[in-house]
């Protein structure tokens, strides 16, 4: 029997509700198909801050260099500005493991409505994958007379031919692999932005000359915006710079039914590092302690954890789980417009 050691850093908020029972749920599933999760917990985030300083140890990312993955819940805190908690746990976590492919799936299962008219279970089945170590959240920039009338603000994105080849490659491979629609859509602004999107797109034209089984489009993010919401099931791959990919995730999330079901992955493809897998949808502060959090984005999130650790029998066994779940309409959680806690959903999952 396998050991496979994940590092659970269940954060703040919701995410310290449903990143445990998301593991149990894995480390069940895995159990039966012969292979062992060991836990190690990290209590990092937001309490972390208020109590040293920083969102987690200078040595945080040594201790998290030896796990085989990483299963993270949610950081945020009202009181520490985002930009504090996102720079101080997830970017460097991210960056230092060239966990370069943020692949967020969207998908509409049965019994669950989408917000869109004429969509029924399965028209909607799309991964956004996000560039996720360099673009416009590089953080490279600065202020110059801070706190003064004249203050000024400079923030540089940040595009290597390098960076932009791998995560469009990533996204091509991705289309053959889930042999569905066999697309792969671009998402740019290069009307406005006349060298990093002018880069990435001749990038996209020479790559995608090299799949010609895969159909192409490549779209400005306004008009992406647009047919995600006019045209979703036209999707299969949409490949997107940081920034791009971030908030088009959000609108496929919740075009198919809610952003309490969407999970991602931070993916080194390379399997140098450690990869790290997490729901979207936050710390919640506004509903943190209720015991009403939707825990499926983070039971997905453990999910595509197993799959990416070669446990994809596991893997599907949970989807599947998840799938009857929905489909019967019985549990659900207040964000799908039912009144079942955490807890239940948990429940049901264990039982199934």
């Amino acid at each position: 029997m396998h050991t496979y050691s994940i590092a659970l850093i269940p954060g703040d908020g919701i995410g310290r509700e449903v990143t445990l029972p998301a593991f149990t749920i894995a480390q069940k599933t895995a159990a039966a198909f012969g292979a062992t999760l060991s836990a190690t917990s990290y209590d990092w985030g937001s309490d972390y801050y208020f109590q040293n300083g920083g969102m987690m140890p200078p040595d945080a990312l040594d201790m998290l260099r030896g796990h085989d993955a990483i299963l993270l819940g949610a950081v945020g805190h009202t009181e520490i500005p985002d930009n504090v908690t996102l720079n101080g746990l997830l970017l460097p976590i991210r960056r230092r493991f060239d966990q370069f492919a943020n692949v967020r799936p969207a998908i509409l299962y049965r019994g669950v409505p989408s917000p869109l008219k004429g969509l029924s279970a399965g028209d909607v089945d799309m991964v956004v994958v996000r560039e996720n170590t360099e673009g416009e959240y590089a953080q490279v920039g600065g202020f110059v007379h801070q706190d003064h009338e004249a203050e000024v603000a400079v923030q540089t994105g940040v595009f290597t031919r390098h960076g932009v080849e791998r995560i469009i490659r990533y996204a091509f491979d991705l289309a053959r692999a889930r042999n569905k629609k066999r697309r792969v859509a671009s998402i740019t602004k290069s009307n406005a932005q006349g060298f990093s999107m002018v880069l990435w797109d001749r990038v996209f034209q020479r790559v995608a000359a090299e799949y010609p089984d895969i159909t192409t489009e490549s779209l400005l993010v306004d008009a992406a915006a647009m047919n995600f919401v006019r045209r979703p099931q036209s999707f299969d791959v949409v490949v997107a710079s940081n920034l791009f990919g971030d908030i088009l995730s959000d609108i496929s999330a919740i075009v198919t039914g809610s952003i309490g079901l969407a999970a991602s992955a931070n993916i080194d493809p390379t399997r140098r590092f450690p990869s790290m897998f997490e729901p979207v949808h936050g710390s919640a502060p506004d509903i943190a302690g209720k015991g009403i959090a939707n825990p499926l984005a983070a039971v997905v999130s453990a999910s595509m954890m197993l799959d990416h650790l070669g446990l994809s029998e596991a893997a599907r066994k949970i989807d599947a789980s998840i799938e009857k779940l929905l489909a019967e309409e019985k549990i659900r959680t207040p964000d799908l417009g039912g009144s079942s806690s955490t807890a239940q959903v948990i429940e049901a999952l264990l039982n199934s």
